[in-house]
Order: C-alpha cells, then structure tokens, then sequence
C-alpha cells in the first residue's frame, strides 16, 4: 500500500509540475487543427511547370509525371488590359462534340466582358467556334456560332468576384451545356459550325483578327475534349479541385494548366504565346479545395 501510495503521490507531483506545459500544448495543437495546418489538402506538395502531362506514343495514352491534383506553384494572372495566350490554331478536331474546361478566379470587371477562352471567327459572315466568358449581364456564358449572323447558347448563373470557381461548356451535337463548380446551370439547343483555323485566345476574346475582351483576374488548368464528358466527369474534375489532372486523356485535345507557362501538355505540342501574363505564386487566397 505505501509503494502504490507513494506512486500515486510522484503521479501528483508530476502532473501539478508539468500539468500547466501539457496543457498549453493541447492549446496550441487545437489552434493548430482549427487553423487546417494539420489538413491533408493543406500538406500537399506543390506542382512544378510540366510536372504532370500526357505522354502519346503509337502504342499508348498515358499520363505521366506527378498527377495526383498537386497544388500548383502558379497560376497566370491577367491584368484586363492587354494580358493573354494565343495558340496558333484551335485545338479542336471533332465538330460535333466538344468539352472545355477552366478554372477561373474573377477580379473585376474590365469591359463589357471578360473571356477565360475563345476560338471564334466570322467567315464569309458566318460565325464560327465558341467563347466561354463572363458576360456583361454578370452571368457565365458559353457561346456558340451557329450560322449567318447567329450566336447561341447558355446563359445562367452570377459571376463570383474573389473566388476561384471552374467554369466548364460541352456540347454533344444538339445541346449546349454549362457548369459552375461541377454543376449544370443550364443547357439550350443550338447548331455549332465550326472551324479548326479559327485562332484560341486564353484571357482574351473576341475577334479573329485582334484580341479583346481581356480577362481581368486569374486562370489555370484549361482543358479542352474532342468529346462530351458526362455530367459525371464534370462532377469529377472539380472534385479534383484546381491541379486536377484530364479525365479522359484519349480524346484531349489540348491541355493548358498555366502553371508557369502556357504550354500545351497534352502531348499535342500547341505551345501558346505568353503576351503580358503574370505567373502569381501568391494565388491561394479565395480557393478552397472541394475535398476539404
């Protein structure tokens, strides 16, 4: 009885000494867990430029590379003035589907409208290819040329400023539909006409001859199918939040993550210009990973 009562008294002794340290260790460590620095999407490491891409040979399609949805090390920033990326020609080969893809991250309105992408062109006054923007009404637009004085498409949602949002446009060879964040927020009938040498723009619209319509505010992760993706697979992506590797790399057409450049790693080599674009490393502010 004395052994168990002296070690009783020295367990006493040891938590009214160091009790107070304990304590304030616990503090600290709920402080820590409340701030998410002990949140698996906050340790994830950073993707460098080209860290992950689509490897082509004549026996597979693969990614390869580091593709597990790494944060990116940057993004690109675009200043609304006189910032963008043009690719010589639209990577988009199949004219009756297509899916395209992009994180956004609005600033401001600079403009009537601000343009993530744009391939469209009028010739011999037929319009001609898309344009996914945020239109002057505030909602997400992806618009279509459909013939002789014709766009079409849908309209819907508001547009978020300070806020990383991915923005996404298919259409299947009838409907036009538009996600927010994985969502669908609407879908409208309408005929595509396009044309392949109508040039892209990233951050920028809307001629064929002069970009305009720049982008105010951030972008990364451009994706671009020769195919519809399921609502499923827009799901899908966002879940994969803003480094998310393609889904479905057989029929990716082109592939911009603007994380660092404007290359093309989607084993097509349609390498972008980079006309005024900033690589912001201090981009974090505003998103949250969607598995968090």
């Amino acid at each position: 009885m004395r052994l168990k009562g002296a070690r009783l008294q020295s367990a006493m002794e040891y938590l009214m000494t160091y009790g107070w340290a304990i304590l304030a260790i616990a503090i600290v460590m709920v402080s820590l867990y409340s701030l998410g620095i002990f949140n698996i999407g906050s340790l994830q490491p950073t993707a460098t430029p080209g860290s992950c891409q689509v490897l082509r040979t004549a026996a597979q399609t693969s990614l390869a590379g580091q593709c597990a949805s790494l944060i990116p090390k940057y993004v690109g920033q675009f200043n609304g003035a006189n910032a963008y990326s043009q690719v010589p020609y639209f990577p988009q080969v199949n004219p009756s589907k297509f899916t395209v893809v992009i994180w956004t991250y609005v600033k401001g309105s600079q403009g009537s409208y601000r343009s993530p992408m744009t391939s469209r062109c009028v010739v011999a006054s037929v319009n001609q290819g898309y344009m996914l923007y945020a239109s002057d009404t505030n909602q997400w637009k992806l618009q279509i040329g459909c013939g002789t004085g014709c766009w079409g498409g849908p309209a819907a949602g508001t547009v978020t400023l300070n806020n990383w949002v991915q923005v996404a446009g298919t259409y299947n060879g009838t409907a036009a539909a538009l996600y927010v964040n994985g969502t669908n927020i609407a879908s409208t009938n309408v005929t595509y006409v396009v044309n392949p040498s109508c040039v892209m723009r990233i951050g920028a619209g809307y001629t064929e001859s002069n970009p305009s319509y720049y982008f105010n505010g951030s972008l990364a992760n451009l994706q671009i199918y020769n195919t519809t993706l399921s609502a499923a697979d827009i799901k899908a992506l966002y879940q994969e939040g803003i480094g998310g590797a393609p889904i479905n790399v057989r029929n990716l057409t082109a592939w911009y993550p603007l994380n660092g450049n404007a290359n093309d790693y989607s084993g097509g080599f349609r390498n972008g210009n980079v006309v005024n674009i900033v690589w912001n490393a201090n981009w974090e502010s505003g998103y949250s990973s969607p598995k968090t």
